[in-house]
């Protein structure tokens, strides 16, 4: 039997209390690094995860408050660099790590944040071709939205006046970095939009660090750029620098000065190239009327001449006049010599004899057809008589009354002529001159 030692014997909580204070007390706030594994964010908004390293692990977790200071999203699998408050939970006598502040290892958070938001508006849409609105080859008015003491600024104006003097630009400064940089810049581009007195916006700011570039990273400002109906250009940074906007942006520019450069044409060029489009417009022009004058001269050179049209004419209508006038006076000669020849005609026998004249030959007309009819009539008649004697000798009924019969079937009327047409027991009607009579064969002869 193993004797009690005359130590204190501990109750389970009160050595888990005393195990919780030294654990606390000697180590308030660590620094630790690993791997984040299994990590999950309930309905409260905390996020539970376990770091570990190749020979052991931890249960972590971060508060909701602490991580809206994160400029990351923390996931499975990155490594980080963490500052912890040491904590034990009583109940489960399990310890864990309570982290303050969170950064991924090897790459600063900024980075991290700048690669999730860019593959986040990617896969959005934000920077699709589709989506990129034309620059102005010659804009009426620009809005330069950068800071109001930059060197940005003067690098714009100084292009500007240098290339194309004429364009009126529109200064809107704003704060390019620090606490609430992001908000000023989509306000400002807003602001230009709503106003739509300007066809280029040229978003810029000089070179920095990436937390200088911050606003141009941001998600408020890519959104604001994409919902912007004014083609925007930015001229950001260097030419190495890359930034959230500039993916989102109409143009990409790498410095304030090339934006400018870009937004303008060179009025020099632009010129010589007006008088070059001009010098060629004119030959065109003078080609083209050259050549519709050569047209013109070859349709008047087939046109006939309207006076010479004219004559042809007048000669055709005298010509017209002259054979109508002697067709009219041919006719009436011709006319007036049948009216004399009918007119002696008419006098040249007394009137009396040419009219009895005329009754003879009527009465003699009459006599010769009178006759004609006489002799046809005769010859009609004697046709009918000789056609009614042969009607009553053909007669079928005169037949009959010389002593004949007609024999026929009673089923179809049908007339026997031979014997062999008829069969035993078929009914016969025979016609006589006077009645009929419905016989039976009995017997058939020949």
């Amino acid at each position: 039997m193993i004797e009690k030692t005359t130590g204190q014997i501990f109750t389970v909580s009160k050595l888990t209390r005393q195990i919780k204070s030294l654990l606390e007390e000697a180590y308030p706030f660590v620094w630790v690094t690993g791997e984040i594994s299994n990590y999950a964010v309930p309905g409260s908004g905390h996020s539970y995860f376990t770091l570990k390293d190749q020979n052991a692990m931890i249960k972590g977790v971060m508060f909701k408050n602490q991580k809206r200071n994160l400029k990351f999203e923390p996931k499975n699998g990155i490594k980080i660099i963490g500052l912890a408050r040491l904590a034990l939970y009583e109940p489960r006598g399990s310890y864990q790590l309570i982290f303050e502040h969170l950064e991924p290892e090897g790459i600063g958070s900024m980075q991290v944040a700048f690669e999730q938001l860019k593959n986040n508006l990617s896969e959005k849409g934000l920077f699709d071709d589709k989506y990129k609105k034309s620059i102005p080859i010659l804009p009426s008015k620009i809005s330069i939205i950068t800071s109001g003491t930059g060197a940005a600024v003067k690098d714009i104006i100084t292009v500007a006046q240098r290339r194309f003097l004429n364009c009126p630009l529109e200064i809107v400064p704003v704060k390019v970095q620090g606490k609430n940089s992001e908000n000023d810049i989509s306000d400002a581009i807003s602001l230009v939009n709503q106003h739509q007195r300007s066809d280029v916006i040229i978003l810029a700011r000089g070179g920095g660090s990436l937390e200088d570039l911050a606003a141009f990273n941001s998600e408020i400002v890519a959104h604001a750029i994409f919902k912007s109906d004014i083609p925007i250009i930015t001229g950001v940074g260097h030419e190495t620098d890359f930034t959230i906007a500039d993916f989102v942006a109409d143009l990409r520019a790498p410095t304030p000065s090339a934006a400018a450069e870009i937004a303008l044409p060179d009025k020099h060029s632009f010129t010589i190239r007006v008088f070059q489009l001009q010098e060629s417009l004119d030959q065109a022009f003078d080609k083209k009327f050259i050549l519709f004058q050569q047209t013109i001269h070859h349709l008047v050179s087939k046109l006939k001449n309207p006076e010479s049209i004219i004559d042809d004419f007048r000669f055709r209508l005298e010509d017209y006049n002259f054979r109508i006038g002697n067709i009219m006076k041919q006719t009436i000669h011709y006319n007036k010599e049948k009216l004399n020849w009918l007119m002696n005609s008419l006098y040249s026998k007394p009137l009396k004899k040419k009219s009895l004249d005329y009754r003879q030959h009527v009465n003699s007309l009459l006599n010769s057809l009178s006759h004609h009819f006489k002799t046809k009539l005769q010859e009609l008649k004697t046709t009918h008589l000789e056609l009614s004697s042969k009607l009553v000798t053909l007669d079928p009924k005169a037949v009959l009354s010389r002593g004949y019969s007609i024999s026929r079937f009673i089923s179809d009327q049908r007339v026997i002529t031979n014997s062999r047409d008829v069969k035993k027991n078929d009914q016969i009607e025979i016609i006589l001159s006077k009645g009929q009579l419905i016989t039976k064969v009995e017997k058939i002869n020949g």
